[in-house]
């Protein structure tokens, strides 16, 4: 199906792995313009032959102090403006609540709340009168809150709370903000915290109508969704992608 959003420009960080990856290739696929932006530039170019088509690179530690200025710099000195924003770049990390420390908690805050916002508003700049999208990759632990995730669950849902209070704060500027919230997608990551097998994932399939974990490429078309216009009177909504996870 036809978006309608060939010729947009989108800036997508933490794209060199797992969902970030296949949003990429989904709004590639789109005919979208894209800069993707991440820590490991060899993964970037990777994923630049798999999409056959030229991508800004941006090399870059989210973590850095300049990170949010050098990305939106670099987006906007490659595509000449953004249209689309889409949130990405995460840390997860789960621990009981005797075994978190500042670090922990900082090193998760910093990126998935923080970077988030500091990002988002150094692109915002950057969208004209037209508007345009920010989709903000969320959690089902937002609301699921699992036992250890603590840290990472208060994270999401701030990922929630901000979504609606940026759609309210961009309204006015014609860009819409929402939020997409995955359910399990066995990711490089999930595979490298050990998640992808045990009692985790049989907990989830267990629980979840479909009775399957999900796939990457599912998320990037709920992305892709709320980037094109079939989605232009859709703004402040945050949308559990899991299967019917309860």
């Amino acid at each position: 199906m036809d978006l309608g959003i060939a010729g947009k420009r989108a800036l997508v960080t933490g794209a060199s792995i797992g969902i970030g990856r296949a949003i990429a290739l989904a709004l590639a696929k789109e005919g979208v313009k894209l800069a993707v932006a991440a820590r490991r530039r060899a993964l970037l170019e990777g994923l630049q032959r798999e999409a056959g088509v030229p991508l800004v690179i941006i090399e870059q530690d989210f973590l850095a102090a300049e990170a949010p200025k050098r990305i939106a710099d670099a987006a906007l000195k490659g595509l000449g403006a953004i249209d689309i924003l889409v949130n990405n770049a995460g840390v997860y990390e789960f621990a009981p609540l005797e075994a978190i420390t500042p670090e922990h908690f900082h090193k998760q805050f910093d990126l998935n709340v923080l970077g988030l916002l500091l990002v988002s508003g150094e692109a915002a700049r950057h969208f004209n009168a037209n508007g345009g999208s920010i989709i903000n990759i969320s959690s089902a632990a937002s609301t699921l809150a699992p036992p250890n995730g603590a840290v990472y669950s208060a994270t999401k849902a701030s990922v929630d709370a901000i979504s609606a209070v940026l759609a309210k704060e961009l309204a006015p500027r014609k860009i819409r903000v929402n939020a997409v919230n995955p359910g399990m997608i066995v990711t490089e990551g999930v595979v490298a915290a050990g998640l992808h097998e045990g009692d985790m994932r049989k907990w989830i399939e267990s629980t979840t109508l479909l009775g399957r974990v999900g796939e990457a490429a599912e998320i990037a078309a709920a992305v892709a969704f709320f980037a094109s216009n079939d989605a232009s009177y859709i703004t402040g909504e945050t949308l559990h992608v899991t299967g019917g996870l309860r």
